[in-house]
């Protein structure tokens, strides 16, 4: 993922920011994270998303169903993604998708222009799409090395559930990998799909 979204210069870089930014929230782990986390909203989802993998009660009724959670430069995985049941699924993939418009360039010792502030420039009411797309496009990837494969693939996928999530557009959303899987960086494909919409001074 990181090697067809970013330059060349920038990738090691963005790949050793997102090797420090993930965290697996396990007994060894999660008193220590609940501690230092320093909202208490996120705080209160960690504990539930813990708390959920372990199959004990949740601290509320209403509390939000995650596998996964993202909060700035840092993704926070249950210990349940290893034993993830869908074919199409890949929580890690879907959590650094978000990292990406969650961390400012700067804060990598990147530079930074006016338009380009963060990681990624992801449009904000598609960023639940873009990391679904980038997803759902990896595991094509992973259980496929040919372009019949990724056909096929997208095909059963396409036959399946679609993202669980009422901000993503599920005719937009497959539309968009069906463009990744037949070019040539499939990843940039997804990227320009979720990007802002430039506008043209008049």
């Amino acid at each position: 993922m990181v090697r067809g979204l970013f330059p060349a210069a920038e990738q090691e870089r963005v790949l050793d920011t997102l090797a420090r930014s993930v965290v697996f929230l396990t007994p060894a782990t999660i008193e220590c994270v609940l501690e230092q986390t320093p909202w208490l909203s996120t705080a209160w989802d960690l504990a539930n998303l813990y708390l959920a993998d372990c199959g004990a009660e949740l601290l509320a009724e209403d509390a939000r169903c995650l596998a996964g959670l993202s909060e700035e430069a840092t993704c926070y995985l249950s210990a349940d993604y290893f034993d993830q049941s869908g074919r199409f699924d890949d929580f890690l993939v879907h959590e650094a998708a978000h990292i990406f418009h969650n961390c400012k360039r700067v804060t990598i010792g990147l530079s930074e222009t006016r338009r380009k502030e963060w990681l990624l420039e992801i449009e904000y009411q598609k960023r639940e799409t873009f990391a679904y797309a980038c997803e759902a496009y990896s595991r094509i990837h992973e259980l496929a090395d040919s372009a019949k494969g990724w056909l096929r693939l997208l095909a059963e996928h396409e036959q399946g559930p679609m993202p669980p999530d009422e901000r993503v557009n599920a005719d937009e959303y497959m539309d968009i990998l069906r463009e990744a899987v037949t070019a040539r960086n499939g990843w940039k494909r997804i990227l320009k799909r979720c990007s802002p919409t430039a506008h043209v001074p008049r």
